[in-house]
């Protein structure tokens, strides 16, 4: 990899560029360590806005930000574009597509991966919003329906082409479920006045009895409420039993005829190959208070692949989203350094900020800990919370300037097919 051993310099092997990862790397001491990360992309992605980016309210550079302006100008930082195949425990050497590298200590920050609990018909047929490529295919593929919906002559046809069904309540199923709403009542209309926009459907299936399973009832009842005003057809304790691309097939007997399924039911760990059975518990990565992988002095892990069943609030680890990936990078990177100075290390502590969701224009619910919001204010905070939390100032002008012209003139300025999505063809069978 090219990459200059230092003798008076541990060296820390970061994979992955998270938002774990990233907190890491930039606050780790570079006079202690010599610093590599290693992502299989060039850019930190934002990825509660990426149904923005399927929706075609933002476009993908809004969200990103390269890794090395995000770290420049470092002494002992490297960045390598690179997929680490596996991990030799032993040996302190990964291995991946352009070669392998020695640590003396490594730290996984892999973030998560969609979770089909094991359906490969789902795996195959339903679409994931866990990248930006993900999200470009997603918005292709809506924008591609309209454009077939009114080719077809069989209006069997057209109806499943306009037919969205979102699997999972969570706040990306919320979102993007408000998000497709909204859609159909201002911007599809003006869009495709020869396609009456009344065939179109939304679905939101959820497994449990009610949305928003994180947050409080007030504000999965409020979610709720808003989605039904927007029109979203909203399934409560409805699992999923198989999709065959055309039709999502669900218990008791009920069906939904539709060509556009969205899996947002879930996710799990992204593990790489060198783990033990007795590493992994409940697909992430077993560690304790400290991060550290139990059987490895070492090896340490952050983030959505970090399983960490000490706290009783949360015996089940921390939730897989951004605000535990950002404390526990900072914490890991506090006490490496602390380590460097033979100081004593501390153990994870986690401070539940609140949890958000927005459900469309003027509407979003938040959970704070003292204290809930709801309609306009929520809305508001909302949007601040997630401007300020973009990285970079120009991705933060960006977004502000698209969600200020956006309120104004009920417009998405980039509906645009620039990567057409072709669909797989049927592998599995019912």
């Amino acid at each position: 990899m090219n990459i200059p051993t230092v003798k008076n310099l541990k060296r820390v092997v970061i994979i992955g560029s998270g938002f774990a990862g990233l907190q890491v790397a930039k606050k780790l001491r570079r006079d202690k360590f010599q610093v590599i990360l290693i992502d299989k992309n060039n850019y930190h992605t934002f990825q509660p806005l990426l149904y923005q980016v399927a929706t075609a309210g933002l476009e993908p550079d809004s969200i990103a930000h390269s890794i090395r302006n995000i770290i420049k100008k470092t002494k002992n930082f490297f960045f390598r574009l690179a997929i680490v195949h596996y991990i030799n425990t032993e040996k302190q050497k990964i291995y991946t597509n352009v070669g392998y590298l020695f640590y003396d200590y490594l730290i996984m920050a892999t973030g998560s991966i969609t979770n089909y609990f094991g359906n490969k018909n789902i795996e195959n047929f339903a679409f994931p919003m866990k990248s930006i490529p993900e999200a470009l295919d997603l918005r292709s593929l809506i924008l591609q329906d309209f454009e077939s919906a009114l080719l077809t002559k069989d209006f069997k046809e057209r109806k499943r082409l306009m037919t969205f069904v979102i699997v999972g309540g969570g706040p990306t199923g919320v979102e993007l479920a408000g998000a497709l709403a909204e859609m159909k009542k201002y911007i599809l209309p003006n869009d495709y006045p020869d396609l009456d926009i009344q065939y179109m459907n939304i679905h939101l299936l959820q497994a449990s009895k009610r949305l928003l399973d994180g947050m409080s009832e007030k504000s999965a009842k409020q979610a709720y409420n808003n989605l039904k005003e927007l029109g979203v057809i909203i399934w409560l304790n409805c699992l999923v039993k198989d999709y065959d691309g055309k039709i999502v097939f669900i218990e008791k007997n009920k069906e939904i005829e539709s060509a556009n399924v969205i899996w947002a039911a879930g996710v799990k760990g992204s593990i790489i190959k060198g783990f033990l059975k007795e590493d992994i518990k409940n697909n992430r990565i077993l560690v304790d208070d400290y991060f550290k992988v139990k059987k490895y002095e070492n090896i340490f892990a952050i983030g959505d692949v970090a399983y960490i069943n000490t706290n009783k609030l949360y015996p089940n680890g921390y939730p897989m989203t951004a605000q535990p990936a950002i404390q526990q990078g900072n914490w890991l990177a506090k006490n490496f350094n602390y380590l460097s100075d033979q100081k004593m290390i501390k153990p994870f502590i986690y401070k539940n900020l609140g949890s958000m969701a927005t459900i469309g224009r003027n509407k979003a619910v938040c959970d704070f800990p003292y204290f809930k919001l709801k309609g306009f204010l929520a809305w508001i905070v909302w949007m601040f919370v997630h401007l300020v939390s973009l990285v970079g100032f120009r991705n933060r002008a960006i977004a502000l300037t698209n969600w200020i012209i956006q309120y104004f003139n009920y417009n998405k300025s980039v509906r645009l097919i620039i990567r057409p999505f072709r669909r797989k063809k049927k592998l599995f069978k019912n």
